[in-house]
């Protein structure tokens, strides 16, 4: 996210705050899921295609993405299939997370590569599914029972792509439940159902209730049973959102542009090796560039470290580390780590040295981001914080004046930095640069 936050304000990126559910028919809502959604405090944005809305180009900093079921076929050309295809594999990219129900399930496993087709003929009604080996460590499915009560309401089934994880079987249909990374779930039965939800598919759907004519009397007790599991499964999915909301919206802001961003900002790299120049970096040591983006530090580190030193590369968003490696002679520079800023999976005292262009004004908690970093420097280690212009240039290119609360005014940063641990050395806020240069002192 170097370069990348550099050149993207001031203001601190918003938190993912609402789920865009997509629903294909009147009567297949979110039903349990929004409960649990609304219990989390996570308000629903609806695309009800339905109803003529389009499907969005983006995630539009949606801190989760469901797709709900309907009569289609996911294998068939119906109006919406190729935005939602879309939308799911831009949701997939980012690693925010996805829940895909019926129709949506089949769609989450072609949009990640697998198929979608016709099964030897429907199933309608109650029936139970047994949970495979890998449910009992799955983030939602990990108290289910062996065998799970739920709703079938379906004709088709799907073949999944390669490195998914199947949770749920049944005989007719080896494929109900499954897992495509860490933040997608598919369910090809119907988990989220109520008594409103099997009144309102047995109204419209009354030729294919009629397969399952004990569909109604049998539902109070099978809903009794699945009540807990469903509710379970579903807060789970909704805590797991909320946990991730911060993270999805920095994602779903920054991986629709990392693929040109190396082209958009080359003309920086310069100033970033200058910058880096002022570290006082020593052959053999270890550096980290926190937030990393697209690499337009990684250079400039390596050669200050040689070939002996260590050179670590953090960025939050997956698609800004594979801009990273795609750039022509970056790949080998440094370790490229998937993680939070503010939680570095590194040791106490890892590195020597720590290079954060533009990030401090982005992060939730500056304060807790100057704690952390500081823990991951030893002593006598240095930290540079850098952007590409002065702050007074960066608020005039945005239109606003400057900000008293920014984090990196210097009578907030030097305190702020002083209780982290850090000694500032050096600050300059010239139109065009912003440097502050600190040791590790405690």
């Amino acid at each position: 996210m170097s370069q990348s936050l550099a050149d993207a304000g001031t203001a601190a990126f918003p938190v993912a705050e609402n789920v865009l559910i997509v629903e294909h028919v009147p009567h297949e809502g979110p039903y349990a899921i929004g409960v649990e959604l609304e219990a989390a405090g996570l308000p629903v944005r609806a695309c009800r295609t339905w109803a003529g809305d389009p499907v969005p180009a983006s995630l539009g900093g949606a801190a989760a993405l469901v797709v709900m079921g309907g009569p289609a076929a996911a294998y068939e050309d119906f109006p919406s299939r190729t935005a939602e295809l879309a939308l799911i594999r831009t949701a997939l990219e980012a690693e925010v997370p996805v829940l895909g129900v019926c129709l949506g399930a089949q769609l989450l496993a072609e949009a990640a590569g697998g198929t979608a087709r016709p099964a030897s003929g429907p199933r309608i009604g109650w029936g139970e599914v047994r949970t495979a080996p890998a449910a009992h460590t799955d983030p939602l499915f990990a108290d289910a029972p062996g065998r799970l009560p739920v709703l079938h309401w379906h004709g088709d089934t799907m073949d999944l792509p390669a490195g998914a994880t199947l949770l749920a079987s049944c005989d007719r249909y080896p494929v109900q439940a499954f897992r495509i990374g860490g933040s997608a779930w598919g369910l090809q039965f119907h988990l989220e159902v109520d008594n409103a939800a099997v009144d309102a598919f047995a109204a419209a759907f009354p030729d294919e209730a009629a397969i399952a004519p004990d569909l109604d009397a049998s539902a109070p007790g099978n809903l009794a049973a699945l009540a807990p599991h469903r509710d379970a499964v579903f807060a789970r999915f909704a805590a797991l959102v909320a946990g991730r909301a911060a993270r999805s919206g920095t994602r779903t802001f920054f991986t629709p542009m990392a693929a040109t961003w190396e082209e958009r900002f080359a003309g920086d790299t310069p100033r970033y090796a200058a910058a880096v120049a002022r570290m006082g970096l020593r052959s053999g040591q270890r550096v980290l560039d926190v937030g990393c983006g697209s690499g337009r530090a990684l250079p400039a580190l390596r050669a200050e470290v040689g070939d002996e030193g260590v050179v670590l590369g953090v960025d939050l968003t997956p698609a800004m580390l594979t801009a990273t490696a795609a750039v022509e002679g970056r790949a080998g520079l440094a370790r490229l780590l998937m993680a939070d800023a503010c939680r570095l999976p590194l040791a106490a005292g890892a590195v020597d040295g720590i290079f954060s262009a533009g990030l401090i004004n982005h992060v939730p908690d500056p304060t807790a981001a100057l704690c952390e970093w500081a823990r991951a420097t030893a002593p006598g280690g240095v930290l540079l914080l850098f952007h590409p212009s002065g702050r007074a240039e960066r608020a005039a290119r945005h239109g606003r004046p400057l900000d008293p609360a920014d984090p990196l005014a210097e009578e907030n940063l030097r305190p702020a930095l002083y209780a982290a641990g850090w000694a500032l050395d050096c600050y300059e806020d010239a139109t065009r640069h912003f440097l502050a240069r600190a040791v590790r002192v405690r």
